[in-house]
């Protein structure tokens, strides 16, 4: 017995002796090495890990005492599984959040720190963060700017002697010379683009700029003229053949090798892909343009912008001092200019050096009268996601009033 006992107590000793070597573990999850604290960084570009690896060793090395932990998660799938985790508090320090209803229900939940007293607010630029606010209050700061119109190739544009559309007729006609010439029109990504197509499709179709908004109010309608109006134009290029076969089997990652490899002439996805489509081919010269869904002197807009990949601290964080120092050098003009030319995104920041066509492209959409995404200005995301399956259900043949009713219903639902 007294064997056994003697025992237990080596095996106790021996177990103690192993979890003191390996350190102590932080909220987050992390090991923390001697004194330096891990911080954990969460966001949804996983194509952007290799520039952030290099931008993490560089604070690193900057800041001994903090270690940086990064997880990227799909952008389809981020906001359901990410809010869990943040709301526990032992998610991610650091965490990137979209605007619109999703940002709305992280702040409803207390998830963010407010950052207006930082000294690094003042290197944005004024009219960009707005989408990061909240009664008065700086929660998040929106690091990127987006604009969500379709990317076109250039040299196929040229080589067909044709030039991005004025007015609806004139997109038809570029649509339909492009299909002649054996190219897909449009590339339509079944997972993204519902979200993204239909904001260029609606900008200058709705009624006023706060239509989306008004949805949540009952002041607006989807079953109304300008909601049904947009989904028959989307019906008309599919119907036509514009899209590639079945768009909506179509993932983003697949639309955009197609448009790399030339095989269609438009991207219904946004600038944001232009680096992607780089890197599969460098020699496509790249640009942007809108469907403009009116007469030429009908148009009140060319375009969408959208300030997002907003950074925020987590409220529930143990390590707000490390997080904020982290977001401190992530905006930083040089550090801001590294992650901007490493992965194609045209920045909220202020002073930034770009140094590729495909960002030179998208800064030139500064000098346009763009609108701010209309499905960022929804609270409720049943509302968006009612907008969203309205666009696929056209495309999977259901008539344009069937499908504005169905989706009215599901908004009625969500604003009792």
């Amino acid at each position: 017995m007294k064997k056994q006992m003697l025992l237990l107590m080596m095996v106790v000793l021996l177990m103690g002796s192993v979890l003191a070597g390996c350190g102590n573990t932080d909220e987050t999850g992390g090991a923390e090495s001697g004194d330096a604290k891990t911080i954990n960084f969460l966001h949804w570009r996983g194509e952007d890990t290799e520039a952030f690896n290099a931008i993490i060793e560089k604070f690193e090395e900057e800041n001994p005492d903090i270690n940086v932990e990064m997880n990227a998660l799909p952008s389809d799938s981020y906001i359901a599984n990410a809010s869990a985790t943040l709301l526990s508090g032992k998610g991610a320090d650091v965490f990137a959040s979209f605007p619109g209803s999703q940002f709305e229900a992280l702040q409803e939940s207390g998830a963010y720190v407010e950052l207006g007293d930082q000294a690094f607010i003042d290197r944005f630029s004024e009219n960009m963060l707005g989408a990061g606010q909240k009664d008065g209050k700086q929660l998040a700061v929106p690091y990127q700017l987006v604009y969500n119109i379709p990317v076109y190739n250039k040299g196929v544009f040229d080589e067909l002697g044709i030039e991005p559309p004025k007015d609806w007729d004139g997109f038809l006609e570029v649509s339909q010379t492009l299909k002649d010439n054996g190219y897909d029109p449009i590339l339509f990504a079944g997972d993204v683009s519902p979200s993204q197509f239909i904001n260029p499709m609606v900008m200058n179709n709705q009624p006023s700029d706060e239509a989306f908004a008004k949805l949540e109010t009952g002041d607006e309608k989807l079953t109304n003229d300008w909601f049904v109006k947009t989904l028959s134009q989307i019906k008309e290029l599919n119907d036509k053949g514009y899209f590639q076969k079945d768009p909506l089997g179509t993932k983003k990652e697949g639309a955009a090798a197609l448009f790399a490899q030339e095989k269609g002439a438009m991207l219904a996805l946004g600038s944001y892909m232009m680096a992607t489509v780089a890197e599969q081919n460098p020699d496509i010269e790249q640009g942007l343009l809108s469907p403009i869904t009116v007469s030429e002197d009908e148009m009140k807009y060319e375009g969408i912008h959208t300030s997002t990949f907003m950074l925020g601290v987590n409220s529930k964080s143990e390590h707000q001092k490390e997080a904020l120092k982290f977001i401190e050098f992530l905006t930083k003009p040089e550090i801001a200019s590294e992650y901007a030319n490493a992965t194609g995104q045209l920045l909220t920041v202020k002073d930034v050096e770009y140094d590729s066509p495909e960002l030179t492209e998208t800064a030139a959409w500064l000098d346009k009268k763009t609108l701010f995404q209309p499905r960022y200005t929804l609270s409720k995301e049943q509302v968006s996601k009612a907008i969203e399956t309205a666009i696929q259900d056209v495309l999977s043949g259901v008539e344009p009033e069937e499908a504005a009713k169905k989706a009215q219903e599901e908004v009625d639902r969500a604003i009792k």
